[in-house]
Formats: C-alpha cells, sequence, structure tokens
C-alpha cells in the first residue's frame, strides 16, 4: 500500500500543503502574502491571520491537483517549528485537528530539516538526482546561516553558525536601509547582475572554526553608503548597481570561505545549498565554480524548492513515518530550533 503524505508549512509568511506519495511529488500549493511589503518585514499577527484564512483552501487545492480523496491520505506532516509562534500554531492546530477527523497520524518536523532535505523531493517527470551520504549542506536563509553534516535524513551535526545575523537578514536590512525594498535578497541579486562586484569593498570578519558573522559587514555596508551620500546625495541612485554586486559578493565569499574550509576537515565532496538564499543566482553559480574547480559533486535545489514550501516538509515527514515516529496530540509549535 502507498504512503500518501501531505505536508503542511507555516513558519512565517508562507501558507503551503504537498501531497507526497512514496516519496514523489504530487502537489505543491504556496499561498504568498503581499501585506508585509509596506512594512518592510513580515508582521507576525497579520502572517498568523492570513494563514487561518489560507489554510483551508490551500490543503484542499493540494489535495485536489494531487488527484486523491482526503481519505487516501496515510498520514500528514506538520512544521513544528522554527519561526512565528502564531503562525505555526495555526499549521500545527490544523495537522492535528485534520488527523483527528481522518483517524490517521501526525509527524512534526523540523522547518530547518526540511530545507536541508529539499533535494530529495522526487518529481515524476524528472530524473533522480540526490546527494549521497554523507553531506555538507549551507543551509542559508532569514534566519539561519549554518554549514549542516548530513549524516542520514534523520541525523545532523551542525558544523558551524552564525554568531549574529543572518545572511538573508543582512540582505533584507541592508536592502531596506538603501531603499530598494523588502524581501532585499532577490533585488540586491537583480540589481547585482548589473554591476561591477570588483568595484567597491568591504572588510570580512575574522571568526574562528566554522562559525559566520554577517552584523560587522552589514554594518560597514550602512555606513559607508551613509558617508558617501553625505557628500554626494545621488551617490546611492548612481552607483546602486556596483554597490549591490560588491556587497552580494562580500556576502558570498564570506559564505563560500566557511565552506570550503568545512570540506577540507571533513574529506566530504558531496555538497548542496538550501534555504531561501539558495535562490541567490550568484551563489548558485559559485557554488557550481568551487565543485567544478574543488572535484566537488554539487546539488542545487530548485528555486521552487529554496523558499518555504509543504514539499520539503512532506519528505522530511515521509523519513519519520518510515522511522515509526508519531506526534503526540498535545503537541505545540515552539518559536526556536534549540527548543525543538
Amino acid at each position: 500500500m502507498a504512503d500518501i503524505i501531505l505536508g503542511i508549512e507555516s513558519s512565517c509568511d508562507d501558507t503551503s500543503a504537498a501531497i507526497i506519495k512514496d516519496g514523489y511529488l504530487l502537489s505543491n500549493v504556496i499561498a504568498s502574502q503581499d501585506v508585509h511589503k509596506s512594512f518592510g518585514g513580515v508582521v507576525p499577527e497579520l502572517a498568523s491571520r492570513a494563514h487561518e484564512l489560507n489554510i483551508v483552501p490551500v490543503v484542499s487545492e493540494a489535495i485536489s491537483r494531487a488527484g486523491i480523496r482526503k481519505t487516501d491520505i496515510t498520514a500528514i506532516a506538520f512544521t513544528r517549528g522554527p519561526g512565528l509562534l502564531g503562525s505555526l500554531l495555526v499549521g500545527t492546530s490544523f495537522a492535528k485537528s485534520l488527523g483527528l477527523a481522518l483517524d490517521i497520524p501526525t509527524v512534526m518536523v523540523n522547518h530547518l530539516q526540511g530545507h536541508v532535505l529539499a533535494n530529495f523531493v522526487r518529481q515524476v517527470d524528472k530524473p533522480v538526482v540526490e546527494p549521497k551520504f554523507p553531506y555538507l549542506c549551507l543551509l542559508v536563509s532569514g534566519g539561519n546561516s549554518q554549514i549542516v553534516k548530513v549524516n542520514d535524513p534523520l541525523h545532523f551535526e551542525i558544523l558551524g553558525q552564525t554568531i549574529d545575523d543572518a545572511v538573508g537578514e543582512a540582505f533584507d536590512k541592508c536592502s531596506k536601509m538603501m531603499g530598494l525594498g523588502y524581501p532585499g535578497g532577490p533585488v540586491i541579486d537583480r540589481l547585482a547582475a548589473q554591476g561591477d562586484p570588483e568595484r567597491f569593498k568591504f572588510a570580512k570578519p575574522h571568526v574562528p572554526g566554522l562559525d559566520y558573522s554577517f552584523s560587522g559587514i552589514k554594518t560597514s555596508l550602512l555606513y559607508f553608503v551613509r558617508d558617501e551620500m553625505a557628500r554626494d546625495p545621488l551617490f546611492m541612485e548612481n552607483n546602486k548597481e556596483d554597490i549591490c554586486a560588491s556587497f552580494q559578493k562580500a556576502l558570498i565569499d564570506i559564505l563560500m570561505d566557511k565552506l570550503v574550509k568545512a570540506s577540507g576537515q571533513t574529506g566530504i565532496k558531496e555538497i548542496t545549498i538550501g534555504g531561501g538564499v539558495s535562490a541567490n543566482s550568484g551563489l548558485r553559480t559559485r557554488l557550481v565554480q568551487e565543485g567544478q574547480k574543488r572535484g566537488w559533486n554539487t546539488y542545487l535545489p530548485e528555486f521552487k524548492f529554496t523558499t518555504d514550501n509543504a514539499a520539503m516538509i512532506a519528505i522530511a515527514g515521509y523519513y519519520h513515518y518510515l522511522a515509526g515516529e508519531r506526534a503526540p496530540l498535545d503537541i505545540a509549535p515552539v518559536s526556536r530550533a534549540a527548543d525543538f
């Protein structure tokens, strides 16, 4: 009998539901929230209210697109955390309620684990290309920057992580300060493609081991732009492409330097990236280039699996389900990874 998993993702501002059958994706529906753009960031209360409105139609659409009945579902995988507590509460409560109604088990998933396993979402019309265990995953998003050693689908080791800001946070905050909009990553990436990455230089942090720091370079850019605009009010407008290209290159250099170091220390040459920032074209290009240079086998998730989506939650939940794990009815969401 086939194992059909409904995945539910509601950790931030995207409501998503997906159906996988024996590891193969049947549907993946995402409802995004545009209401946050005018605020320059996600407003937690607005996000949780939007999830309440979206979750029933999104789940219904995922089931419809998959061509199944809700009674065909074997188990429900949901994001327990980390993320915005109110948003997580909507997804967690809905998953438990639907599980009770259908008399099927639920499985809790760590949102970060979903990103790490995004390359394992199989599609019926595409060849299977998956990293071999163990592999290294550069996990980069608005809230996390980590190098993770993945021993198998359920066992990870964090080799290094940010000690302050995440790289996605650096993109977003600097974009907002420069008046480029939110979310900042896609805007800076687009402008960077038109600029000279060697035009401006930004000091890189010296953090021991495999940990990251992005607070210093973020502050350096903010002061640089402020001082230059004090001398020339049109400096930002006339140089935004070069500023974005130089800033993005510096961030990618920081990320890749530690990833190269981690590969050297562990001897692992199976390398992946995951998380929202893994959609950055500069980072994806650089990973491929480093892989060719160093003999790595590199794996890039499809763009639709880089942002928050339920397909990655469903595949992670699938592995937990096969391992016999089940979520108790009194399970509560958690906002921090440390509390998972």
